[in-house]
């Protein structure tokens, strides 16, 4: 009985995926929902012992951390992409399971979070991801990113100020907000500019979400 109600909540999980992804104007293979819902899995199992994210029902954690990561995917540029304050693998490990072409760093200072992204990295199988357990101030990568993103880092000009110099100076940092942050906007250091901030609809989701862009003024 347990295992059939288990069956019928993953099928509802991947058809309110696949409409979701649908509802934002996109399309991805079923192989990656399926391995998105394996990921959602995990998370919920990790829950139990690491309390990994304060969301623990999978409905709630489909549209709050799957779909939600997703929404940024339309405006991220690859293929170097680095999550800054990764968690649980948010938005880093949906965008490596979209875009398997790209290279992607989950950057994570808490040590048992961390050991979650290695761990989630190797059960699905994601060649294109690396995690870092390590504080972004001592975060020295022989490469520099395409898109520097954050979901729930810190304020935008602290995230500005400690991340910015992983950016390449044509690529863009992105902070994902809830609220439209009208503070946070004038706290930028001078040599970046807010080039726009966008109100996403993630479907499902009751509450407002904001993306800002942030780039090098060149």
């Amino acid at each position: 009985m347990n295992a059939k109600k288990h069956v019928n909540t993953m099928d509802d999980l991947g058809i309110r995926l696949s409409a979701g992804i649908t509802e934002m104007g996109m399309s991805l293979p079923a192989e990656t929902c399926t391995k998105m819902l394996s990921y959602l899995s995990l998370i919920e199992k990790w829950n139990q012992v690491y309390n990994l994210t304060a969301t623990r029902e999978p409905g709630e954690m489909l549209k709050k951390h799957l779909l939600d990561s997703l929404s940024v995917l339309p405006h991220v540029t690859g293929p170097y992409v680095i999550d800054i304050g990764s968690g649980a693998g948010l938005p880093g490990i949906p965008l490596a399971l979209a875009q398997p072409d790209w290279q992607i760093v989950l950057l994570e200072s808490n040590h048992k979070k961390a050991a979650f992204l290695k761990q989630a990295s190797i059960e699905l199988a994601l060649k294109n991801v690396e995690s870092a357990a390590v504080r972004v101030e001592d975060f020295h990568p022989d490469t520099l990113f395409n898109t520097v993103v954050s979901r729930a880092f810190s304020d935008l000009g602290e995230f500005v100020r400690l991340t910015g110099r992983l950016c390449l100076k044509e690529g863009r940092l992105i902070a994902m907000k809830g609220v439209y942050p009208h503070e946070e906007l004038t706290q930028v250091p001078v040599e970046f500019t807010v080039e726009k901030t966008l109100s996403v609809t993630v479907p499902g989701l009751e509450a407002e979400r904001h993306l800002v862009m942030v780039r090098y003024n060149l």
